[in-house]
């Protein structure tokens, strides 16, 4: 059996502003701009890796080294907590052990991820754990699971059987074997964790970018919003348009981030909580744009499992919360209308989802 890997690709990217370089995974650079206008002339920037993925810092602002610097920390501190394969960590610890009681951060992540399995009626599922396991995605030694284990092991990703009580934020796994990952919801997080830090430096204009998970403060240094680019999921490298945005986060689910092929079959890693398999809605790619860069982290792989109909239905539920950028297996684009003036498109006009 012939396999393709591929790393995890970026979905969005800050247009004009920045780029992502390659790094090892250990550096970190603090850059100040010496050229520009005043503002720029208080500019820090860091690039380091964590989360398993490239991120970038920028920051402006006569504190902006020290935020800059804080918040390096920060997401250092979070990788640390919320890894699901370190075995030192919390969320390592509550796997191995089977449950345990959670940090702030970590129990902020328990209930938000409780919150969307309910509202997404089991699109969001951070018990999928052992089947991406199962699936190699977590190690990279791809497989196709067959039916027979898929069965055996979508018992362990049964939320009923997790148990969490708010007040002393004990979690307990009530069968063997289950495990959690809030791989699904973490960057989103840790960028809206990032932007607090900002506040508490002062900064008024910033940008995140944790592996393709873009969320920015105000505007632009020139008082213009952030442009950011949204990548194509048919054409990698080319971008279907670009949002403007303020105080927004922007991220996107696709199902070419991360994948493999076997026997002229492509599997990506956005499995279905439902089936344990590939999830194939007919969808391709998934952007929200929110201020809570967690509900947008979790809401684009929710509705990408949803499929257009039911990830249309749920945005008319919830528009007060989010805007949305679907992308179909056959190429159309559609774009709710709260969000439909800020998108500029590359190639072709988008349909608008309305909400009535």
């Amino acid at each position: 059996m012939k396999y393709k890997k591929i790393k995890t690709m970026i979905c969005c990217c800050v247009v004009g502003m920045m780029a992502l370089t390659g790094c090892t995974d250990a550096q970190e650079t603090i850059k100040m701009s010496n050229s520009g206008n005043a503002a720029e002339e208080m500019k820090a920037e860091a690039d380091i890796f964590a989360m398993d993925t490239f991120m970038t810092i920028t920051a402006y602002g006569p504190q902006a080294q020290e935020a800059v610097d804080a918040a390096q920390s920060e997401i250092s501190r979070l990788d640390g907590l919320f890894s699901a394969g370190n075995a030192e960590g919390e969320v390592g610890k509550i796997n191995q052990n089977g449950g345990g009681v959670c940090s702030e951060d970590t129990a902020y992540l328990m209930e938000r991820s409780l919150e969307l399995h309910r509202n997404t009626n089991g699109a969001f599922n951070v018990m999928i754990y052992p089947i991406l396991e199962e699936w190699g995605f977590i190690s990279k030694d791809y497989t196709v699971p067959s039916q027979e284990t898929l069965e055996a092991l979508l018992p362990l990703t049964d939320i009923s059987k997790v148990t969490y009580d708010s007040k002393t934020k004990e979690v307990k796994f009530l069968q063997d074997g289950m495990k959690i990952d809030f791989g699904g919801i973490a960057k989103g997080y840790t960028s809206t964790k990032v932007m607090n830090i900002f506040d508490d430096y002062n900064i008024q204009s910033a940008m995140v970018n944790l592996g393709g998970n873009v969320q920015v403060k105000g505007t632009k240094t020139d008082g213009m919003d952030w442009r950011v680019g949204i990548q194509d999921p048919k054409n990698l490298g080319e971008m279907l348009g670009i949002l403007a945005v303020q105080n927004k986060a922007v991220i996107t689910s696709g199902g070419y981030e991360r994948y493999f092929e076997q026997d002229g079959e492509v599997y990506h890693h956005i499995l279905d909580p439902a089936t344990g398999r590939t999830a194939k809605n007919g969808l391709i790619s998934v952007t929200i744009v929110s201020e809570d860069g967690a509900l947008a982290d979790g809401l684009s792989t929710s509705l990408f499992v949803m499929g257009k109909e039911k990830a249309e239905q749920f945005w008319k539920a919830h528009s007060d919360q989010f805007e949305a950028i679907l992308v179909t297996d056959d190429g159309e684009i559609y774009i709710t209308e709260g969000i439909a003036e800020q998108f500029t498109p590359e190639k072709k006009e988008a349909h608008i989802i309305k909400k009535t």
